[in-house]
């Protein structure tokens, strides 16, 4: 093996925690090597332990932040060149210089004071490796314009720090998301969103859990239940304000769940959907069921959830009882067209990331016109049209929601959206379909995060 040159300084990338380009002082006076880093969180579970961190990787730009994460390899004293003495964490990384890469250990502490971000000690050159200290960049020279030159996707392999927030930690969805997470070798801790409380303040805000703060997460999956909505919507925005990446944002979660204000959205977007009239108790029920038309109709409390408190009037009398009942308790309500050509069959796409990644047909009970799974129902396969697949993808969009099912009825005069949700349910569409969707809900973060898989396991459910 030929000699290998250093000089005292060199350009070197840290390719596993997405560095394209760093500028260190190589010093052979050090025996350990040291990386500038703040915001330090160590997390995962006691056998495969991890930390988390932010760098400034120029010193000159501090808009340039970039986060990563490493196996924790040791947590020790380090002396530094000035005689202090430091608790550190360490972990263990390839190093790149010159087209040549090896592992190498290094402590992370705050280094912002310093000229070079990075100091290369003596235990990180490898045998064949001389330094020439009156020389410097004896190896090609790097630019932080690699920052912005190459995708991040290219660079970055780094374990996520996730969070659902959920009041149902051992539902079909929630278990799934966890074993999906942790199968591409990240973390996934589940929070009670009602147990969750904010500190708000002018600079930085926090939120706590059980009497702690809790630490920065990469990234959120709400799943927030209707009887929480606004509380639910509230923690969100926090996480949002902190910077977190939310899966479901908190303006699609609140626009969603208001039917009202959810059609009057997709009223505006020109979207199909059911002919639709709001009112709070009218005495004058003739003109509101005139106004989508004779009956039958639908009749939806603003409230209903899983298909209770939606009736299906056959006849104007039905109608007229039901709107009485609904007076009786001061209680806002829509009716609906009914479209009797869907014969009680309604069609689920789950939309992710600007695409359909999976669709199943939904039939009632015989007798029920509703076709939630929750109330009996069953599911099937189907091929929906592009039509549909556009009118879905459309809704997703018009609501802000990035992952999102999208309910659509079959009608003659085509595709017409009954709803938008927000936290669609996981298994009856993967037991229909065989479609993964847990882990391409990861692998869509992954993307947005710009980062790539760690470790798959064996083992894992594909799509």
């Amino acid at each position: 093996m030929t000699g290998f040159t250093l000089g005292w300084e060199e350009w070197l990338a840290l390719p596993e925690l997405g560095l394209p380009a760093i500028k260190a002082k190589v010093d052979t006076g050090a025996r350990t090597s040291a990386l500038h880093a703040f915001a330090i969180e160590p997390f995962g579970p006691a056998d495969r332990p991890m930390v988390r961190f932010g760098i400034h990787p120029n010193p000159d730009d501090p808009k340039l932040e970039i986060m990563c994460s490493a196996p924790l390899k040791d947590q020790r004293e380090v002396t530094s060149s000035n005689g202090e003495t430091e608790y550190r964490y360490v972990i263990e990384t390839d190093i790149l210089i010159g087209g040549r890469s090896w592992p190498i250990e290094i402590s992370l502490t705050d280094r912002s004071g310093m000229a070079y971000r990075m100091l290369l000690g003596r235990s990180a050159l490898q045998d064949d490796v001389q330094v020439a200290p009156s020389a410097s960049f004896q190896q090609p020279e790097l630019s932080f314009d690699e920052y912005r030159a190459v995708p991040r996707s290219k660079w970055t392999k780094r374990v996520l720090r996730m969070a659902i927030l959920t009041r149902e930690p051992d539902n079909y969805s929630s278990k799934r998301l966890v074993a999906a997470a942790e199968a591409r070798g990240h973390t996934m801790e589940v929070i009670d969103t009602s147990r969750c409380y904010m500190h708000i303040q002018g600079v930085g805000g926090e939120v706590h859990y059980d009497g702690r703060k809790l630490p920065h997460y990469d990234a959120i999956i709400p799943r927030i239940g209707a009887s929480i909505t606004n509380y639910g919507t509230a923690v969100v925005r926090q996480f949002e304000g902190m910077g977190t990446f939310c899966l479901t944002g908190s303006e699609g979660i609140s626009v969603s769940r208001d039917k009202l204000h959810a059609h009057q959205v997709l009223a505006r977007h020109r979207i199909g959907m059911p002919d639709t009239a709001f009112a709070r108790s009218p005495k004058d029920s003739k003109n509101l069921i005139n106004l989508v038309g004779d009956a039958p109709v639908i009749l939806k409390l603003l409230e209903s959830t899983q298909g209770k408190g939606v009736v299906l009037a056959e006849t104007r009398k039905a109608a007229d009882s039901v709107i009485s009942a609904f007076r009786g308790l001061r209680a806002d309500f829509l009716v609906q067209h009914f479209v009797k050509e869907a014969s009680g069959e309604d069609i689920r796409c789950v939309v992710l990331g600007g695409k359909v990644v999976a669709s199943m047909r939904r039939q009632g009970t015989p007798g029920d016109f509703r076709s939630n799974l929750h109330q009996g129902g069953t599911a099937s396969t189907v091929k929906i049209t592009r039509q549909e697949r556009e009118t879905a993808l459309r809704a997703a969009k018009a609501m802000r929601l990035d992952f999102a099912g999208v309910d659509l009825l079959r009608s003659d005069s085509g595709p017409k959206v009954l709803e938008v949700n927000s936290s669609p349910g996981l298994e009856g569409v993967e037991g229909v379909t065989g479609q993964d969707i847990a882990t391409k809900v990861i692998e869509h973060i992954e993307k947005k995060l710009g980062t790539r898989t760690v470790r798959a396991a064996a083992g894992s459910r594909t799509g």
